[in-house]
């Protein structure tokens, strides 16, 4: 598409059965009631002059220009704030209206700088656009007199500018920043002609402030005193393209603004239906790793990890590759192949990888790094409700009265979603926070929660019994729902369970070290308090008893009747951008795409009539179980796509030993990642910009992927793929990501109707889309759970075997931070890095004390497995005897410390509970030092060219 602004209609829409009819400038219009005489103008075809309004906020009447004259109504009043009235007759075009905006933007000009030639806003600005609407052609004022003009630029932001010699104090970003993204960092500073935006305190700028660098100011601005430093470098966009954010689960759409093959920057889209026009601070502006000069764009092979990589063709390099897998395949068997999907890839490249794998390693050893994530919630809420994905969507926390949030940290995992979540805090529903760690939510501007049970480490399971228990035995349980929807018998067993005096909250407080009366409160809130959600994150499902959980989770909304309809529900919130779409693929060793087993003869025969390969009937191996393989000296040769194992996945000895032991590994990355250290074959993968398919967020949306510019390495993923295919003897002739997707409605009932064509007139789907959801179906479970009967399942507590003690008196846990995102090989080579330089350990000041540790130090962090070696910073955010880390960084190696302790169902590890001890340090861990010293030897690229 060209570079054409989207359409703002001043206020924002308002639903109303009631409709009223009235006439603007002789044009009938009739709108719901409520909708302000501006966006009712907008919708008839016409235009009101603005710059203080805008349709994503409120409206709020300052800028005087928006006038008009009404019919039997005093005065001129401002069209963003009066009401669409039955009957009314509106006139936006009298010459005493246009007198008055003439003589309102003389005002604003008079202290404007006329610098619009040379102004990186021009043609791109809308007070020169609404200067130009009024007719101003001269400004009687003159330019003497005090005035801003030599206002200094705030170039603090590395991503944005603000100049405030260009404000026209229209509050538009100071209002964004409080409705939008809800971090009250902007405000109005002074009165009269003193007023100005100031971001906190007269001494901070904007990168000292609160500011989170979201963008929705940017976005709101209508003038170039916010302008990205990316435009003023670049230039103006010339083109656009709407595609899908590559970040986290939250799925954002955005404009990818361009000009020629350069991407100026990322507008969020206001039409897109999981972010609803905001962002964040990656998905806005840490795309400038696209084009860094660390990028792999040429591929490499090598015969051992200690020899310097050599460049060669595309055609040198999948020959190679294909003739070391049949190889391994020859003299070993089929097992000893195996494949990892990337969740942060297309559907479609996940699907092929499975494919290659199944029909052409002829294995089902296939898995996804959603075994390290949220492979816990696909096996809970397929046993309690019958499919493995969230119940709502994203729109739904609109409608909700009561958030429980557990194991979940939105602001930083999920933001722009965290947002949404704090307008309807604002707005009054309450809050529950279940975490070892004061999450931003627990108390934030304008926000508090209601409750925060901080809960030991490992404890999950136990504190939702405990809450069961508060339910059931005070009657609270909504038993009508539960005979209606679901298993009654089964019911009865987990109540009786519950019940037990053994799960009580005062039996259990020494076991999670909750209180038990705020565990109480917590519990009769949630039962009584209306519309109760459950959100939950990968601080459910990183524990032993991850699956148990999940389940633990479900049964607390059956039994309170919080399930099937908007404002309830139980809602997982992905880690990365593709988690759930991976997981549908199947890219799971145990099932097809869909979520059949791989032992349903039905599945298979409709898998093997469309590949003409049989399907094996046996669940293949896990990511730990090849890894286990490997170093028993069964499993031989790994495909990796996407996927960096030796960084994300848990106790980093094993997983090295596991990669060394194998003969061939094979990378397909956009960097060297860590993994790539231990790989024998690289193959340059492309970005997000450079392909076209679609993610699958949190709520189950499939949105549609765009090229916005072509690949620097020649192909897209899922080309590389079919290379490699066809080099081991499949008949593959996919021509674009489109015929993948029509092979996956094909094979998968849940995405039967799910097309491109589709998803280009519909914007999103949200599966199932099927003949009985043609359109998608944005609530799971309205009328029956998928398997018929919800299924109340009993999940006893069982504490994990990670056990702290003298040797090891504290417990690690494990997260993400708002500027980082997962291992760091995107944000970190962006400018994100001047938030989050380095991982940091969060330690109590006791705990600090105690071993004579301050902010800043380094210190030794040690546990059963391994140790590393990062500074501290000492803060009450973590409970006295827990510490907490992130592991964005390589250089941290945050992993050598977690162990290999998992969940029981899935293998998912047990990140979050890690028994460790804390003592000051002087240099690096051994086990860092050596890693630093393979990886600077494994990194060298001979100079030898490829022909």
């Amino acid at each position: 598409m060209g570079y054409e602004p989207q359409a703002d209609f001043g206020t924002p829409e308002v639903h109303s059965d009631t409709i009223v009819t009235l006439s603007i400038d002789g044009r009938e219009i009739s709108v719901p009631a409520g909708t302000t005489v501006m966006r009712a103008a907008a919708l008839s075809g016409g235009s009101i002059p603005k710059l203080c309004a805008s349709d994503n906020l409120k409206q709020f009447g300052s800028c005087r220009l928006c006038l008009v004259e009404i019919d039997g109504m005093r005065g001129t009043p401002a069209s963003c704030t009066t009401p669409a009235a039955q009957g009314m007759v509106v006139h936006t075009q009298s010459q005493k209206v246009q007198k008055l905006r003439r003589g309102v933007m003389e005002l604003y000009i008079s202290d404007h700088p006329l610098d619009c030639l040379t102004c990186s806003a021009n043609n791109d600005c809308e007070l020169q656009d609404q200067a130009a609407n009024v007719g101003l052609r001269d400004v009687r004022f003159g330019y003497d007199g005090d005035n801003h003009l030599g206002a200094a630029t705030d170039i603090s932001n590395p991503y944005f500018d603000f100049d405030p010699s260009k404000c026209i104090v229209c509050s538009r970003c100071v209002r964004a920043c409080e409705e939008v993204q809800g971090t009250f960092a902007l405000t109005i500073d002074g009165r009269g002609f003193g007023s100005k935006v100031s971001a906190g305190l007269a001494s901070d700028d904007f990168m000292s402030s609160e500011c989170v660098s979201c963008g929705a100011c940017v976005s709101a601005c209508p003038t170039a005193t916010l302008n990205e430093k990316a435009v003023k470098t670049i230039g103006k966009p010339e083109r656009s393209v709407i595609t899908t954010c590559a970040y986290c689960g939250v799925g954002c759409t955005f404009r990818a603004e361009m000009r020629g093959e350069e991407v100026v920057r990322m507008v969020p889209w206001k039409d897109g239906k999981a972010n609803r026009g905001h962002s964040c601070v990656k998905g806005r502006f840490a795309w400038g790793y696209a084009k860094h000069q660390d990028r792999m764009t040429k591929p490499m092979i090598r015969e051992q990890i200690d020899q310097p990589w050599r460049e060669v063709s595309w055609d040198e390099a999948i020959a190679h590759a294909a003739s070391e897998f049949t190889r391994i395949g020859a003299k070993y068997g089929n097992n000893a192949l195996g494949g990892i999907v990337s969740s942060r890839c297309t559907n479609e490249e996940g699907f092929l990888v499975q494919k290659l794998v199944r029909a052409g390693f002829g294995t089902n050893n296939v898995d996804t790094c959603a075994r390290v994530c949220h492979s816990p919630t696909g096996y809970g809420l397929k046993n309690t409700f019958g499919t493995s994905a969230g119940t709502q969507d994203f729109d739904s926390v609109e409608h909700s009265d009561v958030m429980l949030v557990i194991g979940a940290n939105p602001t930083d995992g999920h933001p722009v979603f965290a947002s949404r979540m704090k307008k309807r805090l604002r707005q009054g529903a309450k809050l529950i926070v279940i975490d070892p760690r004061r999450i931003d939510l627990v108390r934030s501007p304008h926000v508090a929660a209601d409750y925060h049970l901080p809960l030991r480490p490992g404890t999950n399971v136990a504190v939702l019994t405990a809450i069961a228990h508060v339910i059931v035995t005070e009657g609270l349980a909504d038993e009508a729902f539960v005979r209606e929807r679901c298993d009654w018998d089964e019911y009865r067993d987990w109540a009786d369970f519950v019940s037990d005096h053994r799960n009580s909250p005062e039996f259990l407080a020494p076991v999670t070290g909750v209180d038990a009366e705020l565990l109480r409160g917590a519990a009769r809130l949630f039962a009584t308090g209306g519309n109760s959600a459950i959100y939950y994150g990968l601080g459910v499902t990183e524990h032993s008893q991850g699956s148990s959980t999940v389940m633990a989770i479900a049964n607390l909304a059956m039994a309170t009747g919080n399930i099937g309809r908007r404002g309830v529900g139980v809602n997982p919130l992905r880690g990365q951008n593709n988690v759930q779409g991976a997981c549908d693929m199947g890219s799971f060793p145990h099932e097809l795409s869909g979520y059949r087993h791989v032992s349903d003869p039905d599945a298979r025969a409709m898998f093997e009539a469309a590949w003409g390969v049989p399907i094996d009937p046996e669940p293949g191996l896990r990511i730990p179980n090849m890894l286990d393989a490997a170093t028993d000296g069964k499993f031989k040769g790994l495909y990796i796509q996407g996927e960096d194992i030796v960084q994300s996945d848990p106790d980093t000895r094993h997983v090295v030993a596991g990669l060394k032991a194998m003969e061939c590994v094979i990378v397909q990355d956009i960097f060297l990642n860590e993994t790539a250290d231990y790989a024998h074959i690289f193959l340059p993968g492309s970005t997000f910009l450079e392909k076209s398919g679609t993610f699958t967020n949190a709520e189950r949306r499939i949105q549609p992927v765009r090229k916005v510019m072509e690949p620097l390495n020649g192909y897209e993923d899922w080309e590389v793929t079919q290379l490699l295919a066809r080099a081991m003897g499949l008949d593959w002739n996919y021509t674009h990501a489109r015929e993948i997707m029509d092979e996956i409605a094909r094979l998968t009932p849940t995405f039967a109707g799910v097309s491109f064509a589709r998803l280009d007139e519909a914007g999103s789907l949200q599966w199932p889309v099927n003949a009985e959801f043609p359109d998608g179906a944005p609530i799971m479970h309205a009328d029956a759970f998928v398997r018929g009967k919800g299924r109340f399942i009993v999940t006893e507590y069982i504490p994990t075997d990670e056990r702290t003690g003298p040797r090891f008196p504290l417990l690690l846990t494990t997260g993400r931070i708002l500027s980082q995102y997962n291992v760091g090989a995107q944000t970190r080579r962006t400018e994100n890095a001047q938030w989050h330089a380095e991982d940091l350990l969060e330690i109590h000041p006791s705990d600090a004390e105690n071993r004579g540790v301050r902010t800043g130090d380094w210190v030794r962090l040690a546990s059963r497995s391994g140790e590393t070696t990062l500074r501290a910073t000492v803060t009450d955010r973590v409970s006295p005897g827990v510490v907490y880390t992130t592991f964005h960084h390589p250089t941290t190696q945050a992993n050598v410390i977690t162990t290999d302790n998992s969940d029981w169902a899935t293998n998912c590890p047990e990140y979050k509970v890690t028994a460790v001890q804390i003592t000051p340090s002087n240099g690096p861990s051994q086990w860092q030092e050596e890693y630093e010293a393979h990886s600077d030897l494994s990194r060298r690229i001979s100079a030898e060219a490829a022909e």
